[in-house]
């Protein structure tokens, strides 16, 4: 038997109950890992509240977590190329990670990065795919760009900063107080405190990684009218130019980012890391705007 974190019904905070549930058995193309640490993701509230369910159809109870960080103890049928005692790292489409254990397609699985304590590694998944869809993919940022990252200072903004900083963009970024020395430690040139006065222009690139306001993003599309790519993971914007994504799982681009992170070119920022038997307390947090960047939660 083993210990998970179920969201029993969707609901407020309290219907995520500690349970103690059967080890799961990994079926053909799955494997079973013990797992280090999976993550609170700022979208899990969303996901709790029942707000995801059209694009995220998981009928409770289930138990969330999309990222994977741990050893792998027992191989499924008809698995190759992996081997018991191997320190894996992944983002799972059906969740679970919140749990000792978690049966994982092997195929989502790439080894976890050497130079990071294999926990921290589970912040890379969601929030590195994220970033690197919408630096590399979507904004399509080149060297001498300049561009303004909203909402830096969280999990997917950090690695934003980073990556678009190592291809020579002039990332601008805003990010509360709270977070600005994080911000620049990443690759910012700039900071703006996006509650102090109005977003900067004259940039080729907007990437919205945050909730904002209608204000805000009428000014985003206002920029996209006149040219200036515009991506958002958050508040859409509402001009025929902006686009709006969600990120996909993609293990080859997944093994890419382990890859910066062991050759010492992209860091792995932890917040703060908490006991599985916290994340209802976490949601609560975040409801109440108390939460930010990657919080590891260990089982």
């Amino acid at each position: 038997m083993m210990q998970a974190a179920v969201i029993s019904e969707y609901g407020d905070p309290d219907v995520i109950v500690m349970r103690e549930a059967p080890i799961p058995e990994p079926g053909r193309g799955e494997v079973l890992v013990r797992m280090a640490a999976t993550t609170f993701n700022a979208s899990d509230t969303a996901l709790r509240a029942g707000m995801l369910r059209d694009v995220l159809p998981l009928s409770p109870p289930f138990v969330p977590g999309w990222d994977i960080a741990g050893s792998i103890v027992a191989l499924g049928a008809g698995v190759q190329g992996r081997v018991v005692g191997e320190l894996v790292v992944g983002r799972v489409d059906a969740a679970g990670g919140a749990a000792e254990y978690a049966a994982v397609p092997a195929e989502s699985l790439v080894p976890a990065p050497r130079k990071v304590p294999l926990a921290h590694a589970a912040a890379i998944p969601v929030a590195g795919l994220t970033a690197w869809q919408a630096v590399y993919e979507y904004a399509h940022i080149e060297s001498g760009q300049r561009v303004l990252i909203v909402g830096a200072g969280g999990s997917v903004g950090i690695f934003a900063v980073q990556l678009a900083a190592r291809v020579g963009a002039h990332v601008i970024a805003t990010a509360s107080s709270r977070s600005a020395a994080e911000v620049l430690a990443a690759g910012a040139e700039e900071v703006v405190d996006y509650t102090a006065g109005p977003l900067p222009g004259d940039v080729d690139v907007v990437l919205n990684l945050a909730p904002v306001s209608s204000d805000t993003a009428e000014w985003m599309a206002g920029l996209a009218r006149t040219g200036v790519a515009v991506v958002s993971i958050a508040t859409p914007v509402p001009a025929p130019e902006a686009v709006h994504f969600t990120a996909r799982n993609d293990p080859r681009q997944l093994a890419e980012l382990v890859a910066l992170v062991d050759a010492g070119e992209l860091s792995v920022a932890i917040t703060e890391s908490q006991p599985l038997t916290e994340l209802s307390a976490v949601h609560r947090r975040s409801e109440a705007g108390g939460t930010r960047g990657n919080i590891l939660l260990v089982p």
